[in-house]
């Protein structure tokens, strides 16, 4: 029989994983923290947390050998639960900053996203974010939206809620005048909710990050490696075609 090369350096690449995840717990339970509020990136369904970044994860975890061990944690607290070793990884939609690569580590970037702007789609005032000058919009705590609103848009009285749903409630009830949040949970509500709309213009251009302890620097490694088998040999892209409509990402 016959072996390709892509045979050989798949079978290389697997040696070299299992090396790390060994190094790094060997086939201990990985323990991830997650704010399962955020669909379609991780939400619970019929009791059960899914998603595309529980989906992924779970995948890394099967490259790896190892089974993930899921904490649920509001997302202010995701960051914290790795400083205090609580956790050993976060996947929540999290955004890769420079502020919060001062305290843990992120792998390479696995999914492009961006902040968007969500309004009523009766609401004929808002149509291009310099329209948010003055308005009341809902945020979710501890996020990048809170940040790039203050330093952007001082002028917009900010109404932070802890859950996603929160905020976007508060546009459905007029509370809010707007809801700003990460493209992809915006887009889901957008279609499966109806009666609001995105503006076309998106605010900012982020890269999602899976965050890790920064004293598991071979956990990291791994994961960088995992996703990367997860590309070559198409799973990656289709939990892509899975979560994702081609318009959004």
């Amino acid at each position: 029989m016959s072996v390709t090369r892509r045979q050989v350096m798949g079978g290389m690449l697997a040696m070299g994983l299992s090396g790390l995840a060994f190094s790094q717990g060997g086939t201990q339970p990985i323990k991830a923290v997650t704010d399962a509020t955020f669909p379609p990136m991780e939400f619970v369904e019929n009791g059960q947390r899914t998603g595309f970044d529980i989906e992924l994860v779970e995948a890394i975890g099967k490259v790896l050998g190892r089974p993930i061990e899921w904490t649920d944690v509001d997302f202010k607290g995701l960051i914290p639960s790795l400083v205090s070793k609580r956790a050993d990884i976060a996947v929540s939609a999290i955004y890769i900053t420079p502020e919060r690569a001062e305290v843990i580590d992120f792998t390479k970037p696995y999914l492009a996203g961006g902040l968007v702007a969500m309004v009523r789609a009766d609401n004929t005032t808002i149509k291009t974010p310099a329209d948010l000058a003055g308005k009341r919009i809902s945020v979710q705590v501890g996020t990048k939206s809170v940040q790039w609103l203050r330093e952007h848009i001082p002028s917009a009285e900010l109404i932070e809620v802890e859950k996603n749903q929160q905020m976007f409630n508060l546009v459905d009830i007029g509370r809010s005048d707007a809801a700003v949040t990460g493209k992809p949970a915006a887009f889901q509500y957008a279609r499966t909710r109806g009666g609001v709309r995105i503006l076309e213009q998106q605010l900012t251009t982020e890269e999602y990050g899976i965050a890790v302890r920064k004293d598991l620097p071979d956990l990291t490694k791994a994961f960088d490696a995992a996703i990367e088998q997860l590309k070559a040999n198409g799973e990656y892209n289709a939990l892509v075609q899975k979560w994702f409509p081609t318009t959004i990402i």
